[in-house]
């Protein structure tokens, strides 16, 4: 007779109980946010260390967690927008609009398919489905957007920024990761996305590389350093 061990089932509510909290969590974090960004971020960090480091479905080894401690940049409310996804292909508005210069998104026909690298080898199957102009300092640097064809679908964007080797995980972090309940919301109606570089987070093989990521493709790389977030050092 075949079936489920005791250890199979206490591990599968375990991994059920900690989406629900990473579920729940998010959402507390969205509805702070709209009026308090700051106390969101305080309770995404405090909440997300607690979990890592208590947690039987943590990501950091078991033999680390007891004397886990996350670390973060200083929050930096400038990094924080409301960004309309632009299709794939079009160019975002000329100099003096709102992203105060211009950037061309490509142009011709773009093939939405993708396969992201995975850190353990292999790869993921995506789709790109728009893109959007990130508002730096020094100017407009263009994300793409993903959406995830398998697992439990949802829209990813993943990133690299010149921190990654030193500061951060070499292979780079995640913003959105919404097949794990990682989405800062937006305005459908709008055609818009929140997304705000204090909650970037390191993917779980970087704790430990029994996990297996999917990594952000040479398209999401920026060469200027994003120093908000978490980070490794």
């Amino acid at each position: 007779m075949s079936g489920e061990s005791p250890d199979d089932i206490t591990a599968t509510l375990t991994l059920a109980d900690w989406r629900r909290r990473i579920g729940s969590l998010y959402a507390e974090v969205r509805q702070l946010a709209s009026t308090d960004p700051a106390a969101a971020l305080e309770h995404w960090r405090t909440t997300r260390e607690r979990l890592f480091r208590d947690h039987p479905q943590s990501p950091v080894p078991a033999d680390r967690r007891a004397t886990f401690r996350a670390r973060h940049f200083d929050h930096d409310p400038s990094l924080r927008f409301e960004l309309t996804v632009e299709p794939l292909g079009l160019p975002v508005p000329s100099e003096g609009a709102a992203f105060g210069g211009g950037i061309d998104f490509g142009t011709g026909a773009l093939s939405p398919a993708i396969d992201l690298p995975v850190s353990s080898g292999g790869a993921m199957a995506f789709r790109r489905f728009g893109a959007v102009a990130i508002p730096l300092p020094d100017g407009p640097h263009r994300l793409e957007l993903y959406w995830m064809d398998g697992y439990a679908g949802g829209i990813f964007l993943p990133f690299r920024d010149a921190t990654n080797g030193s500061e951060t995980y070499g292979a780079g972090r995640y913003l959105l990761d919404a097949a794990k309940s990682a989405d800062l919301g937006g305005d459908p109606d709008a055609g818009t996305l929140v997304l705000d570089f204090n909650f970037a987070f390191q993917p779980s093989c970087s704790f430990d590389p029994k996990w297996a990521c999917p990594l952000a493709p040479p398209a999401n790389r920026l060469d200027v350093p994003i120093r908000a977030g978490e980070r490794l050092a």
